[in-house]
């Protein structure tokens, strides 16, 4: 993802005004690897400034989406998550915390059969492992643990994978 000042110039490049509510969710995604919810990065966001609406965010988030500065996506977590990560990766899951990281997939020979892709043009290929993070794997089970949007204990890029 840009840095502030390079989206600064984007979103100038494009007509659009940049507001101190713009700036915050900015900084607040710079250098994020955890695939934030608009929530989360609501959260970062009113710590800087206090009357910033989630609905601002949300809005903020939108035009990075269409200018293409991050990807927006649902992976099952309960709401949208957004990535920087504009490389072409795929993504593990957690299915305790809803944790996202990145990982890296060498998968030339997914293809769909050719009777089930008739007359669909694929244009890419999305591929979610899910489990459970290390942080989960180690947590003692119980019906208390609540689904959190990311460990801030572990945001690796990419965790080892075990089999």
């Amino acid at each position: 993802m840009k840095s502030p000042p390079e989206l600064v110039a984007t979103f100038r490049s494009h007509g659009l005004k940049v507001t101190p509510q713009r700036l915050a969710v900015f900084r607040a995604l710079d250098g994020n690897r955890s695939h934030p919810s608009a929530e989360s990065v609501h959260a970062a966001v009113v710590a800087e400034l206090p009357t910033v609406s989630l609905r601002t965010v949300y809005s903020v988030l939108g035009e990075l989406a269409e200018l293409g500065e991050i990807l927006q996506f649902d992976l099952g977590t309960g709401s949208s998550r957004f990535d920087p990560n504009l490389d072409p990766h795929h993504h593990l899951v957690c299915e305790r915390c809803g944790s996202v990281y990145d990982v890296h997939v060498d998968h030339p020979g997914v293809r769909p059969t050719s009777a089930s892709a008739e007359g669909f043009r694929i244009t890419g290929t999305e591929i979610v492992f899910r489990g459970l993070c290390a942080t989960c794997v180690d947590a003692p089970t119980g019906g208390s643990h609540q689904r959190a949007s990311s460990h801030p204990s572990h945001h690796p890029s990419t965790p080892p994978i075990s089999s």
